[in-house]
């Protein structure tokens, strides 16, 4: 027995193993996923087969050489880990290849990201280092190979033995993947389809660890699936119930394109959409039909800007206006190009891509823009920085901007060092100067000033500094409440502008934050808002919608930027369907009373006032005595899962540029039917 346990093979095998097994162990506790999982046992038998697929390998090769290349995957393995604990801990998303595109651009985050770097995370390199020691000063004194024809036997034996175990544990870990016992009824996703495709990483981390995500997120973004797992949902059109505030959408054009329609996926989309509930009107309906409305995507603001004393501008938006006590901006991937684009559509983009970059030529005619264009508005958008991140001039352009306007369009003085950020001041005053205001208008303004960097020393970090000299408050903490302030400025110099023009009570503004500020360290964030690290709270933004005719109303409602465009849409009374969207109008007095007064974040997780779900455990978190059953949890994680899944492939596949041209086409052919006829004759001759 012990001329095969004292063999190269077994060696390799052993040693690769328990620091790669523990490596797995180390992440799971510092990511607080639970160890007593059968998750667990499925990352073991993954570890069995990378450590024997390791072993078999090296023993093709020289000893010095095998150990060397057994070393460089495992410091892969081990640094590849750590940064993805890292990634998750700064942006709440695990990195995955589908965000590659924003590598170049975000390089210089990586002080950012370093210093919110929990030290802790540098233990998983433990295993690594002792797996050094060993190879270098211990082993070769506990076993000492023979390098003889004998031994040379031995190793070719134990390497075929290995490769049969290997493809039996191969079998095991496939049965893994469905095996009742192994799944969780409350995963949002099934184990099964997430190894096919790993479209939700923090899923997939849990139930593969990070050694098999990296390879299925090599694998996929290699080799394309398209697959999708579709939730059923039920194919006959629900009858409408018409009352008084019902809205009347006539579907002859849809119906008519959707039966002529043989393309499987849009055949999918058409039958989602049109089964989707046509929400009726209500008393908010037409509140502000007929104004001007300016949307603001609030850079890196999340709720510290709720403070009568600093920023009295905002806090007067905020407590006049409607305000949302219970809104978040969930971080993803590309957090502020993603969100800044699900604000515009009302569709969830895709958790592991830079969606707004990647799918920037889609259009859509049911964007915020479409629907104000509609209505006879003129429409701009503006951003004070360039295209270094996001598209922005083609993205809105094909969401239907009028005309856009980036940084070097406005004449704003910018710097390309990454600490010194344009002022907003100035992109309100040059915005105002292009846009129209004799004519009704909807601009939305993207602003810049509040982003991180907030731990080295910035212009406008560093302005007004003096207002909270005599806090206890970090120095990073006061330098992003310092660019906030020139943030406040710049709304009290929007309102004078629309003053001096004599517009300021025929014009609306809606305010939300792309995401809170991520670029300061938790227990920052906690010395402004005590209770941020509490439930989901620290991803809460404000979001506020101000006429200076109305009167003041904080609602409870949970809602996020998904829900803009419908909100916006009901309040001016324009021409909309809102199957269209996956949001909903929150003003509508039947969302607060209904299960889909909740929140739902990137991952699939989601949250109301009864409890927490999280996807990447599928675990339940209860705030009260109130509870769910397994099958309403069930039933929710279904309706989410569809939503996300039907927004990701009506993206993917331009849905909304197929839905468009194909009614107006039913349209052009209904009215000019002989014009038709003649060019279908043409064609056939």
């Amino acid at each position: 027995m012990k001329k095969y346990f004292n063999n190269i093979v077994v060696k390799n095998y052993i040693s690769f193993l328990v620091p790669l097994f523990i490596i797995e162990v180390l992440f799971r506790i510092l990511e607080g996923m639970p160890i007593f999982d059968w998750a667990v046992l499925r990352i073991f038998i993954s570890s069995n087969i990378l450590s024997l697929f390791v072993s078999i390998l090296t023993s093709f090769m020289k000893e010095k050489i095998g150990n060397i290349f057994s070393g460089i995957v495992l410091f892969i393995i081990a640094i590849y880990t750590t940064l993805q604990a890292g990634f998750q801990n700064f942006l709440g998303v695990y990195i995955s290849l589908g965000t590659s595109s924003q590598l170049g651009a975000v390089k210089e985050y990586i002080g950012d990201y370093f210093s919110s770097f929990n030290p802790l995370f540098w233990t998983i390199f433990i295993p690594f280092v002792l797996y050094l020691i060993y190879k270098i000063f211990i082993e070769n004194k506990i076993f000492r190979i023979e390098k003889n024809k004998f031994q040379k036997r031995i190793n070719r034996k134990i390497a075929g033995i290995f490769t049969v175990v290997l493809f039996l544990l191969a079998g095991i870990y496939n049965i893994t993947l469905f095996a009742s016992f192994m799944q969780n009824d409350l995963q949002l996703e099934s184990t099964k389809y997430l190894f096919k495709k790993p479209d939700n990483p923090n899923i997939s981390v849990n139930q593969f660890g990070t050694s098999v995500f990296g390879l299925l997120d090599v694998k996929t973004t290699l080799f394309k699936n398209t697959e999708e797992e579709l939730i059923l949902f039920d194919d006959q059109i629900k009858d409408q119930e018409i009352t008084d505030n019902s809205r009347i959408i006539d579907d002859t054009a849809w119906k008519n394109l959707a039966d002529n329609t043989t393309n499987s996926t849009y055949k999918t989309l058409n039958s989602y959409f049109m089964n989707r509930t046509i929400t009726d009107k209500n008393e908010y309906t037409g509140m502000f039909e007929g104004k001007n409305v300016i949307i603001i995507m609030m850079e890196s603001v999340g709720n510290m800007i709720v403070n009568r004393e600093y920023y009295p501008t905002f806090y007067k938006l905020y407590s006049e206006g409607f305000s949302f006590s219970n809104n978040y901006s969930p971080r993803n991937s590309c957090a502020t190009g993603n969100n800044e684009m699900s604000g515009m559509i009302s569709l969830f983009s895709i958790y592991r891509t830079c969606t707004a970059n990647k799918y920037q030529h889609n259009k859509y005619d049911e964007s915020i823009f479409g629907l104000f264009n509609n209505a006879g508005y003129t429409t701009s958008s503006f951003h004070d920085y360039t295209e270094a991140y996001y598209y922005r001039s083609t993205i809105h352009k094909n969401m239907g901007s009028g005309a856009y306007y980036g940084v070097q369009d406005l004449k704003i003085p910018y710097n390309w060092v990454y600490e010194e950020w344009p002022s907003d001041v100035l992109l309100m005053e040059r915005a105002m100067e292009h846009i129209d205001t004799t004519k009704p208008f909807m601009a939305w303004m993207t602003t810049v000033t509040s982003h991180q960097p907030y731990y080295v020393s910035s212009e406008f970090g560093d302005k007004y500094l003096s207002m909270f000299k005599d806090t206890n408050y970090s120095m990073g903490t006061k330098r992003y409440l310092s660019k906030l302030v020139e943030f406040d400025h710049a709304l009290a110099r929007l309102l004078e502008l629309l003053e001096e023009k004599g517009i300021l009570d025929d014009t609306v503004l809606v305010l939300f934050g792309d995401h809170y500020p991520y670029g300061l360290h938790d227990s920052d964030v906690v010395s402004v808002l005590p209770d941020a690290l509490e439930r989901n709270n620290i991803e809460k933004t404000p979001f506020v919608i101000y006429n200076s005719g109305m009167e003041g109303k904080n609602f409870k409602e949970y809602t996020s930027y998904i829900n803009i465009v419908p909100t916006i849409a009901n309040l001016f009374n324009l021409n909309y369907d809102p199957r269209l969207y996956i949001g909903e109008d929150i003003l509508n007095p039947e969302y607060a009373t209904s299960y889909k007064n909740r929140v739902i974040f990137a991952d699939g997780s989601w949250e109301t006032s009864i409890g927490s779900y999280n996807a990447t455990t599928g675990k339940m978190t209860y705030f009260g005595d109130e509870q769910y059953t397994n099958d309403e949890i069930i039933a929710y994680n279904k309706e989410i899962n569809n939503m996300i899944k039907m927004s990701n492939l009506a993206i993917t596949s331009n849905y909304f540029e197929y839905l468009s041209d194909g009614l107006k086409k039913y349209y052009l052919d209904t009215l000019n039917p002989t014009t038709n006829e003649e060019e279908n004759t043409s064609t056939e001759q």
